[in-house]
């Protein structure tokens, strides 16, 4: 084999080499880009999503889906709070989100294997969701794309596969070819086309690669070894290569000016497969382009070191901010809450802390972990404790809903009721009873509320209604007493027991017109007394005493009635008198019961009526005492 002949092993060996790594933690922390979303709404982040569905393209979909995602369950929490609901948040959110960020840090192929992140789901709040629906739709497109994204990382695991073994296929041709190389015109157009079928093959799985691109160059090497090529063939072959090999150190150079440095060190891997997959240059450039590629190479590499060096100054303030946070959360996780609205302003302190900690960066890698699974349990603890207050919260507001009930069944079952003042007062009773009941459900409140309201206020409509017609009898009583009290006026005194009997007559007529409306009631009443004192002086009030006396008492009382009053006649009047009033003070309770104070008006009248009840009783007691005492006498 002549010298121009010989291959060009080393050239080869260069051409394979791997490239230089010099910080490979870094690669699990690419920066991506990112996008703002917080001005849009639930509506738009669902059209964007389902627009990058429409168009099919899965790489773009993986961009841009999760930071989609977590966008939509931010802007959705805010609209819930916003509009009233309580939302019980839970940990699972913020496990989804940095579920997603670790899936796309680790690539498709990782982000493939991994679990998905479970989505947050509808039932730990205490309140009715509207926002369910839109909800729903979001997870259906996110469904759709984890589907698509899942079938893509299938199709592509499986293409590798194939592609290993086109590849394979394609080394046992070269492992022919290199074996009976037969004529040089047709072996080396057959080696040529070899090549390309392996450059068109495409990528293989990771973990098979470097043994099938160890046995492929040693077979291409084995080829410029044992075939004697010419030198026309050999320096077209060359030139080619070196073609290629100068556009890669273009592509190089450019990515060693690029500012993002780790963006810059994964495009640099790539260039490195490619430039493996393209053969020898001739000896005189062979040693030129290698150092020029790697020249370009170790730019890059050093900046992405120093990207790396430079993080580690900030890594001990970004461990030292969470564990602060951690602290904090910590802190709020053991207090004792026992009522909703604490609840809600500690979950909006967790939320704020939790968009807090999303501003710190990266701590160092032993630590980063450590520290988030901290701060996750200490949120985790607060979430556990809130769903369990509010579980129990359900239960005491179930006990609440069915005191409720119990007290629209009471309501509902008097409302047909014509005892007045008996059922005002039970009615009053059980809404004294409602206010002091707890809260039950929001999507019941305003129904059983609507039923208790509706039973009441259909007595009371009937009581109104009854009294209404007892207005128009009303204003026939007053013109009846006014009539009376013309004829008091008009009556002529005879001077005997005739003036008695009339006085007598006119209380008694005066006693059987009923109630006149409650304004006039003191100024007829106040008529009528000037109207009896007037005409009968003191035989009035006397034989006033004794008509009452007699109709409770008995005839025989009245016989032992003298003109001097004793001190039975003394607790008779007061007696009369207080009837009178406990009279009065019910009657009043008909109307008052209209007012708006109507509660605070009867409970008063009420106390009095009760009060005054009892020394009735006790004055009619004492004057059966006196009763017994001269009945004794008299028998004696």
């Amino acid at each position: 084999m002549s010298e121009d002949m010989k291959p060009i092993a080393s050239e080869v060996e260069n051409n394979v080499e791997q490239p230089v790594v010099t910080n490979p933690e870094a690669e699990t922390a690419p920066v991506e880009e990112v996008i703002d979303y917080s001005n849009k709404g639930l509506k738009e982040l669902v059209d964007l999503f389902q627009e990058l569905l429409d168009k099919g393209d899965v790489q773009q979909l993986y961009k841009y889906a999760e930071g989609i995602k977590a966008a939509f369950y931010k802007t959705l929490k805010k609209e819930k709070i916003e509009a009233g609901f309580q939302p019980v948040e839970t940990a699972v959110a913020q496990q989804a989100a940095e579920a997603a960020e670790a899936a796309a840090e680790a690539g498709a192929e990782a982000e493939a294997a991994a679990p998905e992140a479970e989505v947050p789901q509808e039932g730990d709040e205490v309140s009715v969701n509207p926002f369910a629906e839109i909800e729903r739709g979001f997870k259906d497109l996110y469904g759709q794309y984890k589907a698509v994204r899942g079938k893509y990382v299938q199709e592509l695991n499986q293409k590798k596969e194939e592609n290993y073994e086109a590849k394979s296929k394609i080394i046992e041709e070269l492992k022919v070819l290199v074996d009976n190389p037969g004529d040089l015109g047709t072996a080396y157009p057959a080696f040529r086309e070899l090549q390309n079928r392996w450059r068109a093959a495409g990528a293989v799985p990771p973990t098979k690669a470097k043994d099938l691109y160890e046995t492929y160059s040693h077979y291409v090497e084995a080829f410029y070894d044992y075939v004697k090529i010419n030198r026309e063939l050999r320096d077209l072959d060359f030139k080619k290569n070196l073609e290629a090999k100068e556009k890669l150190c273009e592509r190089a150079e450019a990515l060693a000016e690029s500012d993002n440095a780790v963006a810059a060190f994964r495009e640099i891997q790539k260039l490195h497969e490619e430039w493996k997959e393209y053969g020898p240059v001739d000896k005189a450039h062979r040693e030129t382009i290698w150092e020029r590629f790697k020249a370009a190479t170790s730019v890059v590499n050093k900046k992405h070191q120093a990207y790396f060096e430079s993080q580690k100054g900030n890594q001990q303030q970004n461990l030292e901010a969470k564990t602060a946070l951690c602290e904090k959360v910590e802190e709020i996780a053991e207090r004792e809450v026992k009522d909703s609205n604490t609840w809600n302003a500690l979950s909006k302190e967790i939320e704020n802390i939790q968009k807090e900690w999303r501003t710190i960066g990266f701590a160092s890698k032993k630590d980063n972990q450590k520290i988030y699974e901290r701060f996750r349990a200490a949120c985790d603890k607060f979430f556990a404790a809130k769903r369990e207050f509010y579980n129990g919260f359900k239960d005491q507001m179930q006990e609440n809903m069915e005191k409720k009930v119990a007290l629209c069944e009471q309501a509902e079952a008097v409302v047909n009721s014509t005892e007045w003042k008996k059922t005002s007062d039970l009615l009053i009773n059980l809404q004294k009873q409602w206010k002091e009941i707890g809260p039950v459900s929001r999507k019941k409140s305003e129904q059983i509320w609507k039923r208790f309201r509706a039973a009441c206020d259909a007595f009371f409509e009937n009581r109104d209604k009854h009294f209404s017609d007892q207005d128009s009898q009303y204003d026939d009583n007053l013109a009846a007493k006014n009539a009376l009290i013309e004829e008091i006026n008009a009556y002529e005194l005879t001077d005997s027991d005739a003036d008695k009997d009339a006085l007598a007559g006119f209380q008694a007529r005066w006693n059987e017109i009923g109630f006149v409306p409650l304004k006039l009631k003191a100024n007829v009443q106040n008529a009528y007394n000037k109207a009896i004192s007037d005409k009968f002086g003191s035989v009035a009030e006397s034989s006033d005493r004794v008509s009452r006396y007699r109709k409770r008492y008995g005839e025989q009382h009245s016989k032992s009635y003298s003109k001097t009053p004793t001190e039975k006649d003394r607790l008779i009047q007061k007696f009369l008198k207080m009837e009178q009033d406990i009279a009065t003070w019910e009657n009043n309770m008909g109307f008052f019961a209209k007012s708006k104070n109507a509660e605070s008006l009867l409970a008063e009248l009420s106390g009095k009526i009760e009060v005054a009840k009892q020394e009735l009783a006790e004055l009619e007691q004492k004057i059966k005492s006196l009763d017994e005492k001269d009945n004794g006498q008299e028998n004696g």
